[in-house]
């Protein structure tokens, strides 16, 4: 955790991976993360694999460096204490349709009144004022529906990248929203609501390369970077593995070309000037994947290293855990969780001076108490809410 967002206190009413997501990393810069359960749980928290039923790996790995507030705001009761924390926070962070956020007592309008200069970011599936604004969205949709499958198809099929992508594109841009409306000039002086959608929050992170030659008007072509379409962009088989071959500039074909044995390619106009590079981007990478099962990886890598090409061998996951850069930087840290026992944690990727201890991802309405008194409820008002079911607490 890095000391960077300290005096921020934010409500996080986001559920499953793309808020969760993005307020992990508003915690792992030091913010005050609140995050609101429902009282059986986010429903994340089932999805295994899992060492009990109170959390799994994907929840743990999600929601670090926040406290829990378990609380029913299906009940009049439950809304009203929550409707206390509000003035208490700088920032309300949720994940659901507007729609659905306003029948709980949760719209912008609605906290506005409550804090007249609340930061308020949320994340739904789509944009308001479009026609799917009330759809509802999850990862696989928003893979489909922004063309992310159909880049990533195989003989001729569309498929889902094996990752929870759109989630964490569209996390990212909400946290970004957070962020910027932190360092507004309009904090503290008026309310700030910014919509951060999935959907358009994918379709801007695909089409910054892809819009290709429809961004002009009229077009100089379709849609689709020619060099990341290129059939012969791939991981290379070598003669005992697979390997990222990735020569860029001229300089870096120039000497691949001499190494493959090709000198004769070397002061070709098609290497040698990066638009006709470009234009022949295709027969290039035919070349490396002609011949790159002529070495090992092993030879490839030294070869290529030695020469300043850029290249990578290909990792599993699994081999992400022993890899040695990662144990170099402490990427892995092995801690005892108190409810969940010994587990490995992924640290975030930041690091600047004065790094404190990650807090590990809090047991359901683990803070309710704590966070409830901050609000001015006095232990007998907590005792009572937690006796009719209002909220739920050690």
């Amino acid at each position: 955790m890095l000391p960077l967002l300290t005096r921020i206190r934010i409500l996080d009413l986001t559920t499953v991976v793309l808020g969760p997501y993005a307020t992990q990393m508003l915690g792992d810069l030091g913010a005050d993360v609140i995050k609101v359960e429902p009282l059986a749980g986010d429903v994340f928290r089932a999805a295994r694999p899992g060492r009990s039923a109170r959390m799994g790996a994907h929840y743990l790995n999600c929601n670090r460096n926040k406290r829990s507030l378990a609380i029913d705001l299906a009940r009049p009761e439950g809304r009203e204490v929550l409707h206390r924390l509000v003035p208490t926070v700088d920032v309300v962070v949720h994940n659901m349709r507007p729609k659905s956020a306003a029948k709980l007592g949760l719209g912008f309008e609605q906290l506005r009144a409550l804090h007249s200069t609340l930061i308020y970011c949320y994340s739904s599936g789509f944009g308001q004022g479009g026609r799917l604004a009330d759809e509802p969205a999850y990862d696989d949709t928003i893979q489909a529906v922004s063309g992310f499958a159909w880049l990533n198809a195989a003989e001729g099929a569309p498929r889902f990248l094996p990752t929870i992508v759109a989630d964490k594109v569209a996390g990212l841009h909400l946290a970004v929203a957070v962020l910027a409306a932190l360092a507004s000039d309009k904090r503290g002086k008026e309310a700030i609501c910014i919509e951060a959608p999935m959907f358009e929050s994918m379709v801007s992170f695909l089409l910054v390369e892809q819009l290709a030659g429809r961004s002009f008007d009229p077009p100089l072509g379709p849609t689709g970077y020619h060099r990341l379409m290129s059939p012969h962009r791939k991981p290379y088989r070598t003669k005992d593995g697979f390997l990222a071959i990735i020569p860029y500039t001229g300089a870096h074909w120039q000497r691949f070309l001499e190494l493959i044995g090709h000198s004769d390619l070397a002061d070709d106009p098609r290497v040698t000037d990066s638009v006709q590079r470009s234009h022949h981007i295709d027969m290039l990478y035919a070349l490396i994947e002609e011949a790159a099962p002529e070495r090992t990886t092993a030879e490839w890598l030294a070869a290529l290293r030695a020469r300043d090409i850029p290249c990578a061998e290909v990792n599993r996951t699994e081999d992400l855990l022993e890899h040695p850069h990662l144990a170099d930087v402490g990427m892995f840290r092995h801690v005892a969780h108190p409810e969940e026992g010994p587990v490995v944690s992924v640290r975030s990727p930041f690091r600047s001076d004065g790094e404190a201890e990650d807090v590990l991802a809090p047991e359901l309405g683990a803070d309710t108490r704590e966070v409830l008194a901050e609000a001015g409820l006095d232990v007998g008002a907590i005792d009572a809410l937690i006796a009719t079911g209002v909220v739920a607490g050690d």
